[in-house]
């Protein structure tokens, strides 16, 4: 079945809408939220939010992509769940080592202004990413998107995990350089 039958059985408010999502992405999804949470039960509450979350957007929501659509909802929901872990205390682990990979590119600091600001950097991310090799956007996305650990990428790319790592910093180095240019304050 194909993404359009599939959004298009939520349209229709046809239960089976789930059932298909779940076949044909819950693999996807289960991975994305493994990345973040390494915790089976908590992965599997944040995939099957994901679906709950999925029925209530569409519609009115009509993605152009089902796969990026879920993708965004399951890393929203696993990092919520994981924050709110981290803030009972109950361990850090490969989550935490990524999100502090990127510390330093973030700008810190929550309020309205911030969060208009928060599109716009989101659109110079992705002009930069643009704008770069291949490669070390598919590691850069792999490692910071999907929260692919430094192991599983090697093992993707057939390379050293010293050029895994050397090839993200760089890459974080230029896109620290980038935003900075383009007058983001971090």
């Amino acid at each position: 079945m194909t993404d359009a039958e599939i959004i298009e059985l939520y349209w229709m408010r046809s239960e089976s809408a789930i059932t298909r999502t779940a076949v044909r992405y819950g693999m996807f999804c289960m991975k994305i939220s493994m990345n973040i949470l390494s915790n089976k039960e908590d992965a599997e509450e944040c995939v099957n939010d994901t679906y709950l979350r999925t029925w209530n957007a569409l519609p009115p929501e009509r993605p152009n992509s089902l796969s990026a659509f879920l993708g965004r909802i399951t890393r929203n929901l696993s990092l919520d769940k994981y924050k709110a872990r981290k803030a009972q205390k109950r361990g850090e682990g490969e989550t935490a080592l990524l999100l502090s990979e990127l510390d330093e590119l973030i700008p810190s600091g929550s309020n309205v202004e911030n969060a208009v600001d928060e599109s716009v950097l989101g659109e110079l991310i992705d002009n930069f990413l643009s704008g770069i090799g291949k490669d070390d956007r598919i590691v850069f996305v792999r490692r910071y998107w999907y929260g692919d650990s430094i192991s599983d990428i090697t093992q993707r790319f057939k390379v050293s995990e010293s050029k895994i790592k050397t090839g993200l910093f760089r890459t974080r180095q230029k896109l620290k350089d980038y935003l900075e240019k383009e007058g983001v304050t971090i």
